[in-house]
């Protein structure tokens, strides 16, 4: 008998994980399940333990104790089918590489670091330089770029990798509005193809707008599930508690600026 795809395991599977830094968890008692070819968002206040989740993902940060399985194996036995995109501050980019060479880190998987990149690589890493639409920055120096560039170079990595499951840390963190809408047009085009995206995220006004699965985190897990049954206010107000009404003070004040200019 032929296996479906509901049959097959999902994308991203945790249970029981817990994180701690120094002895002081991070995260606690963590089970999760993430659908396949759903665009998600992680969302919950600074200091909740969203990168903790991504990296423990990807086996960067240690576990106490818990499971997780990507498509249903240990993440070193998938890790091509992965690709991670950190948080721009936590890049050296003084480091002395061109756009096209960090890129191009994108095929390492799959090549090893013996074998010479060759011809076909090049041309998927300007495809996806295209796609983001930077081709012309290829051979800058990425010291040389705006925050938004940046951003769009990793994306472009993570695109030649061609995997299966993307993690993103705020990659709308400090971006231009340019970069903003190339990037939801990428994530709505690797959903298109069924891929599965995970984002960190911290703009609650438009967390309804881009993702249709929510996980709504602060140390514990407060929910998960599709968007229009997770993302209520009784749910931020259990994630965020007292600073909530802050952040829907600084949301309105900024409509109300965006509508006087």
């Amino acid at each position: 008998m032929n296996a479906t795809p509901t049959d097959s395991p999902p994308p991203l599977s945790i249970r029981d994980l817990t994180v701690a830094y120094n002895r002081k968890p991070v995260l606690w008692n963590i089970s999760l399940e993430i659908p396949a070819g759903t665009l998600a968002g992680l969302v919950g206040p600074n200091g909740a333990g969203k990168s903790t989740l991504l990296k423990a993902v990807v086996d960067m940060v240690p576990r106490i104790s818990g499971e997780i399985r990507v498509f249903g194996r240990p993440y070193r036995q998938v890790r091509k089918r992965v690709a991670y995109v950190p948080q721009r501050e936590s890049v050296d980019w003084d480091f002395p590489a061109t756009v096209l060479d960090v890129v191009l880190m994108g095929t390492y998987g799959e090549l090893g670091w013996f074998r010479r990149v060759g011809q076909s690589q090049r041309q998927r890493a300007m495809d996806a330089l295209r796609q983001m639409e930077i081709e012309h920055l290829a051979h800058r120096q990425i010291s040389q770029l705006s925050g938004g560039q940046q951003q769009r170079t990793f994306l472009a990595r993570a695109l030649v990798q061609q995997a299966d499951l993307y993690l993103m840390d705020e990659p709308f963190a400090a971006v231009d509005a340019a970069t903003e809408a190339a990037i939801v047009r990428l994530m709505d085009a690797l959903r298109s193809q069924g891929k599965t995206i995970i984002v960190v995220h911290h703009d609650l006004q438009t967390v309804p707008e881009y993702f249709q699965f929510v996980v709504l985190l602060n140390l514990r897990l407060v929910a998960a599930g599709p968007a229009e049954e997770v993302f209520t206010k009784e749910n931020l107000q259990k994630t965020y508690g007292g600073k909530l009404t802050l952040l829907e003070e600084v949301g309105e004040a900024m409509r109300r600026g965006d509508q006087g200019a």
